[in-house]
């Protein structure tokens, strides 16, 4: 049962590449109370010194290819967190303004992490919102 609800999930998601984003409302929900949530940052140093949403891991755009097909021992060295699976529920990938991030999903999402989603508004709506 569970793998056909997976089977029917990626195939809505092959079939309406919308729900690879995620709102500021789930995002928001998420950061609060999900322990299982992994949020990527792929924005540069620059930007990332200027603030950050919580509980996000820097990994930049040009570097997450690389990262994500790391060896989980390796991945957890660099990064100081453990490597999320593949069949991970809750990765999320935010930019400054959402191509970047974007253009991270893609690359998670190739090395087969089906889960994966963009943060469409990025640290820029997170901040407005945010009051920051």
């Amino acid at each position: 049962m569970i793998r056909l609800l997976c089977r029917r999930l990626l195939w809505r998601r092959m079939a309406n590449p919308a729900t690879n984003e995620i709102s500021y409302e789930e995002l928001k929900a998420l950061v609060e109370k999900s322990s299982n949530l992994f949020l990527v940052d792929v924005r540069n140093k620059d930007e990332l010194d200027k603030g950050r949403i919580p509980g996000s891991v820097h990994i930049p755009v040009d570097t997450v290819e690389a990262a994500f097909a790391m060896e989980p021992a390796e991945f957890k060295a660099k990064y100081g967190v453990n490597k999320p699976p593949l069949d991970t529920p809750e990765l999320v990938f935010h930019c400054q303004v959402g191509r970047r991030g974007g253009v991270a999903t893609d690359k998670a999402q190739k090395l087969g992490y089906a889960n994966a989603r963009n943060y469409a508004g990025a640290y820029k709506e997170w901040s407005e919102r945010q009051g920051k």
